[in-house]
Parts: structure tokens; C-alpha cells; sequence
């Protein structure tokens, strides 16, 4: 027998098996984060959210994760937020939607109770919001008449501005339109939420004019499909007849248009966003509600619609003056 070997009350039998602490137990039975984002990404794109939204929400949650080597639900704390966010070498901008995406993933989290509160709600990085301006109107007037329409890109493009100066409509629902959302009785777009950012469905007038724009250019897209054998039916394709946002080559096809055509003509603010900003300012000087422009460009927040209006001081003061 060892002489190092204890003997009484510190000897410890050698069929003793070591217990498990309780903290040991409590993690086994945690949900690890990589299942929760598992259920979590299932659930948005259930819900119908783009791949592209939920992959960037992947990269930006990830990196939370691997910053604090967190494996845990429970080990998410507003420390690690915070820590999170010190260690991040971007500018103020970029630190602000990162924050936006974890905070997204996390409110998820809570919704499916694996969380009891909502600890980063008063977490907030303050950035200076530079106000970007809406395209002039004598500006997308020029642009219309320099571009040659003589051709389908041409005649494409000047079809693009037009519906997206008139209706407001974002560049990616653009490029997902179909036959099928032109109401040709009712001379409207009618939207399902598949196209739109917000997911839900929207109604928005189109003009005489506007209708036998796109009339014509449905026309001209069965020609460039025949001949190319391609089968969709996308208000705006490519040249080779594919739809904008499936073609690897020409994806957002119009806006590369756009800042061509505004190299080319010397148009220094034209640009698939300014010209949705344009159409918000338009309604605005027609004397319609800030409401009623929200709900039209599919906004969820008014605030968002009043950084799209721009207003100056001057013009604020004029405005005002009616109500005195």
C-alpha cells in the first residue's frame, strides 16, 4: 500500500463517481445560440424575408457571438453588447446597423421566450444623419429627353424612371415586377407583398400615359423573349430576356443605367433613390399628408418619410405661416 494513499474520513473510495455540478447540469440543458439562429433564420424566411437579409443578419449576429465566445442563450448580456460594440473598428454609421441587426436577431430571441427582456433596448449610438436630397424634376425631364429611346435598353430605362418617378417604387420591387401586378382595368399597380421591403400589399395609381408606356414596353419584352427562348413575364428584363434581379450579370441593371446616364448627361443627383425621394417631395407640394406619402412608399415608420421630404428652414417658415 502507498504511504501516499489517506486514510479516515479524507479517504475516497475508488468506485465513487464525481457528480456533475449543478452549474454543469444548467448549461446542458441551455439552448445553444447556433440552434436558436437555426430556428430563428427557419422562421424568417416562413415569414418571407429575402435570403440576403437573413445572411446578413448570419454575419453580423456571428461575429457578435464569436467577439464575446458566447455558446449560450443565457450567456447574452447587455455587457457583452456593450463589449460587442467597443471592439468593432467601423465608422459610426456602420457600428449603428450592426447594432440594428443584433438587436433584431435578439428581439426574435425574445419572442420565442428564450429570453425574458429586452435588455439592449436602451442601448442607442447617435450618428449624424446626412439628409440626402430627392432628384429635380427638371433634372429627370433632361434625362428623359437625352435618352435614346429609339432602342429596347433606352426605351426600358425611360419606362423605369417614369414608373419610378410616378409610383415611387424602389428599385428591387422594379426589378421583381410582373404582368400580373399591372391592373390594366383599374390603372394601378397592385403589389403583393412578395415585391415589397415591408411585405404587405400596396395599391398605387398610374396615369394614361404611364399605361401605354408599359403597354409597349410588354410589347417589346415578348419579342426579346422569343428570341432569346427565355420564359418569364417580368415588366423589366434584361437584353438577353432575363428578369433583373436573376441574372448574375445584369442584376440592378437600371441603376448601373442611371449612374452611366448621370456621368454622361452631367446629372449630379439622379439616382434609382433621389427619384423616389423626388416622387415623396412631389405629392408633398400637391398637398398631400405625410401619412398618406408613408403609406404610399410602403413605410412602417413616419419618421423615415420625414427625412425623405427634406424640408428646409425657409420652407418650413412658409409653411407655417398658413397655419398662424
Amino acid at each position: 500500500m502507498s504511504r501516499n494513499r489517506k486514510h479516515g474520513i479524507f479517504a475516497v473510495s475508488g468506485d465513487v463517481v464525481v457528480l456533475p455540478s449543478k452549474n454543469n447540469e444548467l448549461k446542458r440543458d441551455s439552448l445553444a445560440i447556433s440552434s436558436a439562429l437555426e430556428t430563428v433564420f427557419q422562421q424568417m424566411r416562413i415569414s418571407g424575408n429575402r435570403q440576403r437579409t437573413i445572411e446578413s443578419y448570419q454575419y453580423i449576429f456571428e461575429q457578435f457571438v464569436r467577439v464575446n465566445k458566447l455558446q449560450y442563450v443565457e450567456d447574452i448580456t447587455v455587457e457583452s453588447l456593450y463589449h460587442y460594440l467597443e471592439v468593432l473598428e467601423v465608422k459610426p454609421s456602420t457600428k449603428l446597423i450592426r447594432l440594428k441587426s443584433t438587436k433584431a436577431v435578439l428581439s426574435k430571441f425574445f419572442n420565442n421566450g428564450w429570453i425574458k427582456e429586452k435588455f439592449w433596448n436602451n442601448i442607442q449610438i447617435k450618428i449624424d444623419k446626412k439628409v440626402k436630397k430627392g432628384a429635380n424634376e427638371s433634372d429627370i425631364d433632361k434625362l428623359l429627353e437625352l435618352i435614346d429611346q429609339s432602342s429596347f435598353i433606352g426605351f426600358r430605362d425611360a419606362a423605369a424612371i417614369k414608373l419610378m418617378y410616378k409610383t415611387g417604387i424602389r428599385i428591387k420591387t422594379l426589378g421583381e415586377l410582373r404582368e400580373r401586378h399591372i391592373d390594366l382595368e383599374n390603372m394601378c399597380l397592385s403589389l403583393d407583398g412578395s415585391t415589397l421591403k415591408n411585405h404587405k400589399f400596396l395599391k398605387l395609381p398610374i396615369d394614361e400615359e404611364l399605361m401605354a408606356i408599359l403597354k409597349m414596353l410588354i410589347k417589346l419584352n415578348e419579342g426579346i423573349r422569343h428570341h432569346f427562348g427565355t420564359e418569364n413575364r417580368y415588366v423589366f428584363i434584361t437584353q438577353n430576356g432575363l428578369g433583373m434581379n436573376t441574372s448574375k450579370s445584369s442584376n440592378c441593371a437600371i441603376s448601373k443605367q442611371l449612374n452611366k446616364y448621370s456621368k454622361r448627361f452631367g446629372l449630379e443627383n439622379v439616382n434609382a433613390h433621389a427619384i423616389r425621394r423626388a416622387y415623396a417631395k412631389n405629392l408633398l407640394n400637391k398637398g398631400a399628408s405625410i401619412a398618406l406619402i408613408s403609406k404610399a412608399l410602403g413605410h412602417s415608420d413616419l419618421a423615415v418619410t420625414t427625412q425623405y421630404l427634406d424640408l428646409d428652414i425657409d420652407e418650413v417658415a412658409t409653411n407655417l405661416r398658413d397655419f398662424l
